[in-house]
């Protein structure tokens, strides 16, 4: 499951896609974050782009790295690894920025690696533990244990509380 694609790999994956999820499958795009793989629904992602840089906003939250032009439409940044609190690495050339749709807006999410768009039985999928007050686990659609590995799956949706989706608006605007 370690592998990491090159952002034309990526986009070509995307747009190749033609397996189809059955009604009790669900198909999800895997990317890394450090050593651990994450999963978002594949009808959340518009598209694969390599890391170009963005704009840097003045006051903005440490996670948004900026923002950039995508095809006329300006389009946050999110550092994934800056949002989980994760340390920072530098970039490689398998760093990407994997466009989703969040709550009717286009944002723009920063990943060390895509790793491949894969279909999961709903049954396959795992409740997150619960850890009480101490860590929030709302942006955690749910977990699919694999042979020596863990795929944390990502409810993209919550990942954003409405407040936070706010004040993206008014520094984009």
């Amino acid at each position: 499951m370690k592998q990491e694609l090159t952002t034309v790999e990526a986009q070509q994956l995307l747009a190749n896609e033609t397996t189809q999820a059955t009604d009790s499958e669900n198909q999800y795009l895997t990317f890394q974050l450090g050593e651990e793989i994450y999963g978002i629904e594949i009808l959340k992602v518009q598209e694969i782009k390599g890391w170009e840089g963005a704009t840097p906003l003045p006051n903005s939250p440490k996670y948004i790295r900026g923002i950039m032009n995508l095809r006329g439409a300006i389009v946050p940044i999110l550092d994934l690894r800056r949002r989980f609190n994760m340390e920072e690495v530098a970039f490689t050339p398998y760093t990407v920025v994997v466009v989703v749709q969040v709550r009717g807006r286009t944002i723009g999410m920063i990943v060390d690696s895509v790793s491949d768009v894969v279909n999961f039985k709903a049954d396959a999928v795992r409740n997150a533990p619960d850890f009480g007050t101490s860590i929030d686990t709302a942006f955690i659609q749910g977990l699919i244990p694999l042979e020596d590995e863990m795929i944390i799956l990502l409810n993209i949706d919550e990942m954003l509380k409405h407040s936070e989706l706010l004040q993206i608006d008014e520094l984009t605007e």
